[in-house]
């Protein structure tokens, strides 16, 4: 397969297509809820789908286009092209490439696709003079199937945080999803057991923004395919049992300047923190409401962001313990100075977290904002006087307050762009109105005998 009109990258692409046998591929797009969505298509059709793109219906994706403006064009990313290793078979193999996705009548880039919104964010970072790095910890759970093949909520294994087996009896499926996501390109750091029975964590290694969002789409396909061959079901629901741990993403954050420096690093500063970073973090914080709405997206998110489950509720930084929203991790070196957000959890779409993420810290470093002073002290141990003496805000309690947050901050809401915004939150706020109005087992067995 050879072209003119092709860039290096994409002719590599087709070759490799050649080499490996390669019979289909995977044009992957998110929707605005976070949902991976693809259209699958010969590999031959691959130098089309560089030149011309591959057109799809627009109208049948959440949040995306109204029927009258159904035709949308996908435009694979080919560094994002990967073999999927649960599809090979003897003789062939199936990959996946990730799109950003058209307007087919203007020819421009779509404003309703999440992945358009972070480079949006990307882009006003580099005008700043920045690039950003990322590195997200997402959490899950593996849980038994009945006989029937859905999901429970038994879990296969009655480890804790770290464990090894025989109570961790996951140890082999976190291993073969190692060796799947190695196989896709990831550079894994660690794996381990997390504190809860049947909680795991891979992490992998930090990267440009832009690929550690498309990274999480992938580890959470990966990750559910290869549990799925052992005959497990993988959940990146933050709460799925109630009175445990839920899982989280706690998200690490840096920028780094044109010339390779990492502009969070003070040596003169006793946090090792730059103003950059301090300005950074204070955005962080004073636009945290807004944000949660988009990094903790679900009814259910609000079920593992309480007190006493070691996830953050309250809006303060700590270079010291792990109660406060916002953390600074010990770095080895100036290359490793960051800030850690533990609220996001993995239902996120990671294209629109990071995205504001990134636009509430910039907006913290053009207005020069003022970080507050660490919290050292565990704030879960404070009362309420105390927090309001150290002016500590809680996040809300609730996905209702969350988009009302989001709806009254003009930084965030812009940050998404207006169809983005109001799609979002109208599907959020029907999520919230049927919650409200559903009767859940809880009631059914607190009161229907009582009363």
């Amino acid at each position: 397969m050879t072209s003119g009109n092709l860039t290096d990258t994409e002719q590599a692409v087709l070759d490799e297509i050649e080499e490996k046998d390669v019979d289909f591929l995977r044009l992957q797009f998110t929707d605005i809820l976070g949902t991976v969505k693809n259209v699958s298509v010969p590999a031959r059709q691959a130098e089309k789908a560089f030149e011309e793109g591959i057109y799809f219906d627009g109208s049948s994706i959440e949040g995306f286009v109204r029927i009258q403006e159904s035709d949308m064009r996908l435009k694979p990313d080919p560094e994002t092209f990967a073999i999927l290793p649960w599809r090979k078979k003897e003789g062939s193999a199936a990959a996946r490439m990730i799109c950003d996705v058209y307007d087919t009548y203007t020819g421009e880039p779509f404003e309703g696709d999440p992945r358009r919104v972070l480079k949006n964010a990307l882009d006003r970072a580099n005008e700043m003079g920045y690039t950003v790095n990322a590195a997200p910890e997402p959490e899950f759970f593996l849980f038994e199937e009945d006989e029937e093949g859905r999901a429970t909520t038994k879990t296969n294994d009655a480890g804790g945080y770290f464990d090894l087996a025989p109570k961790d009896l996951a140890s082999d499926v976190r291993r073969d999803i190692i060796y799947g996501l190695e196989s896709m390109g990831f550079e894994v750091e660690a794996s381990h057991h997390e504190v809860a029975e049947g909680q795991h964590e891979i992490n992998f290694t930090y990267d440009d923004a832009l690929t550690t969002a498309d990274n999480v789409g992938t580890f959470r396909t990966v990750v559910r395919a290869i549990a799925a061959q052992h005959d497990l079901h993988a959940t990146f629901m933050p709460k799925p049992i109630p009175k445990i741990n839920g899982s989280g993403m706690h998200t690490h954050l840096s920028l780094f300047t044109e010339d390779g420096e990492n502009a969070f690093h003070d040596d003169d500063d006793e946090f090792n923190l730059s103003e950059e970073a301090h300005a950074f973090t204070a955005g962080i914080l004073e636009h945290a409401p807004a944000i949660t709405a988009i990094a903790n997206p679900t009814v259910n998110s609000y079920k593992r962001l309480v007190p006493g489950y070691e996830a953050p509720v309250y809006v303060a930084w700590s270079d010291r313990n792990r109660s406060a929203l916002i953390r600074r991790p010990a770095a080895r070196t100036p290359a490793a100075s960051r800030i850690e957000l533990r609220s996001p959890d993995p239902s996120c779409n990671p294209y629109l977290a990071l995205a504001v993420m990134i636009h509430a810290g910039l907006d913290g470093i053009e207005q020069n904002l003022e970080c507050p002073d660490p919290v050292r002290e565990n704030i879960y141990d404070f009362d309420e006087a105390k927090r309001e003496e150290y002016g500590i805000d809680t996040l809300p309690a609730n996905l209702g307050e969350a988009v009302d947050a989001l709806e009254e901050d003009e930084a965030i809401y812009s940050a998404l762009g207006d169809h983005v915004a109001s799609k979002f939150i109208e599907a959020k706020r029907q999520e919230f109105e049927e919650y409200l109005i559903d009767v859940s087992e809880w009631e059914l067995d607190r009161y229907l005998e009582t009363f």
